[in-house]
C-alpha cells in the first residue's frame, strides 16, 4: 500500500469500525499532544487504554494507565502510537502478538516505519502513518470547518450533530 496519500474513504472506515483503542505513549501532562488526543478520543465515545510504563498502575483522564499492550485485558481494534520512528517496528511487533490481532496500527504525526508496516500488513492488519485521528476525525467530520480550516469539505449546510461531545460523525464519499 502506498503510505504516503490515503484515501478519505480508507481512514473513514477505519475511524468509523473501531471502538477500542489503545494509546502508545500516552502522557499525563495535559500540554502533550497525546494527551489531548488521548483527551478527543475519548469525548468521542472511543474506549480508550493508555498504556506509558512511566504511568503504569495510574490514571490518565480517568482511565487506568497499562506498562504494556499485553496487560490490557480485551481486544484492542486500533494501537494509536505516539512514539519515534524509532520505536515504532517494537511497538507494532508487541502489537502483532497480540491475540487477537489489532485490526489497525495508527503511527502519529512524523512517525514512520514502512517495514513495520509491510510486517502489520502482512498479517492483515490495516496501517496509517504520519497521521493524527484527531485531526482526520475532525477533518472528515467537519468539525475542523468550524474553525475554519481547510476541511475539503465544501458544504453550506450545516452538519448534523450525533451523539457524543460534539460528534458530528464521520462523513463518507
Amino acid at each position: 500500500m502506498n503510505h504516503d496519500i490515503y484515501a478519505n474513504d480508507y481512514i473513514a472506515d477505519i475511524l468509523g469500525s473501531v471502538r477500542t483503542i489503545a494509546v502508545v505513549g500516552a502522557s499525563a501532562n495535559d500540554v502533550r499532544p497525546s494527551y489531548f488526543v488521548t483527551k478527543y478520543l475519548i469525548d468521542k465515545g472511543f474506549v480508550v487504554h493508555p498504556v506509558n510504563p512511566g504511568q503504569a498502575g495510574k490514571e490518565i483522564l480517568g482511565r487506568h494507565v497499562y506498562a504494556r499492550l499485553a496487560d490490557i485485558p480485551e481486544p484492542i481494534d486500533m494501537v494509536d502510537i505516539f512514539r519515534a520512528s524509532r520505536d515504532a517496528g517494537r511497538v507494532v511487533d508487541q502489537a502483532l502478538a497480540l491475540d487477537p490481532l489489532p485490526k489497525v496500527i495508527w503511527m502519529q504525526l512524523t512517525v514512520r516505519d514502512d517495514e513495520a508496516a509491510a510486517r502489520a500488513e502482512a498479517k492483515g492488519v490495516r496501517v496509517v502513518m504520519n497521521r493524527c485521528p484527531k485531526i482526520e476525525y475532525g477533518r472528515l467530520s467537519g468539525e475542523i470547518a468550524w474553525n475554519g480550516v481547510n476541511s475539503r469539505i465544501v458544504s453550506s449546510k450545516k452538519p448534523i450533530l450525533r451523539d457524543g461531545f460534539q460528534s458530528f460523525g464521520i462523513r463518507r464519499g
